[in-house]
């Protein structure tokens, strides 16, 4: 009992600032969120843990200014033009003209404009298999719904490695061609 209590009290300690977003649809499968422009850095990679570790260094001052950036939440993953690409976006008080530039040349610091996008979320472990189970679900769900997908899928995840499987908060999304209904 006390270590579920434990866990529940470091879950709960670890706020980090989430990009921001409204609902304006949602069923039992799945919702459609509008996201307001968000600035993220992000890296192209092979290697998931170097990617990760690029991006962390940068939101940990090794950046032009030494400055440190507060973690935010989700972390991203996709494809973009054949190439995986990593994502952290950045605390909302920046803005492309006072955020620190990297000093990685491969990291990149991006505008992603406003859109819609459709999600689902899941619990468990952050495999592929989970990953692709949930993102066939929201895929197949969105075509049967006629619902136009932009992009390839997004994989977002809210949780360090170490949070349990059941506690975890992972999400497939898909850029959309939104309608209000």
């Amino acid at each position: 009992m006390r270590l579920l209590l434990l866990l529940l009290l470091t879950f709960k300690a670890m706020a980090y600032e989430e990009a921001t977003y409204s609902i304006v649809y949602q069923n039992d499968i799945y919702e459609i969120r509008n996201y307001s422009d968000r600035l993220a850095i992000q890296v192209n990679y092979t290697n998931q843990n170097v990617a990760f570790r690029k991006l962390f260094n940068y939101i940990s001052s090794s950046n032009i200014d030494s400055t440190k950036i507060n973690m935010t939440i989700p972390a991203t993953r996709s494809n973009e033009n054949g190439s995986k690409v990593m994502q952290f976006f950045l605390p909302s008080n920046f803005t492309k003209k006072n955020a620190p530039a990297p000093t990685d040349k491969e990291l990149k610091l991006i505008i992603i404009e406003q859109g819609y996008f459709a999600v689902i979320k899941y619990p468990g472990r952050l495999n592929d298999k989970n990953f692709d189970k949930h993102r066939k679900i929201l895929k197949d769900n969105l075509l049967k719904n006629k619902i136009e997908i932009i992009n390839s899928a997004i994989r977002a995840t809210y949780n360090g490695p170490f949070t349990l499987p059941f506690f975890r908060r992972n999400e497939a999304m898909f850029r959309i061609a939104w309608k209000r209904k």
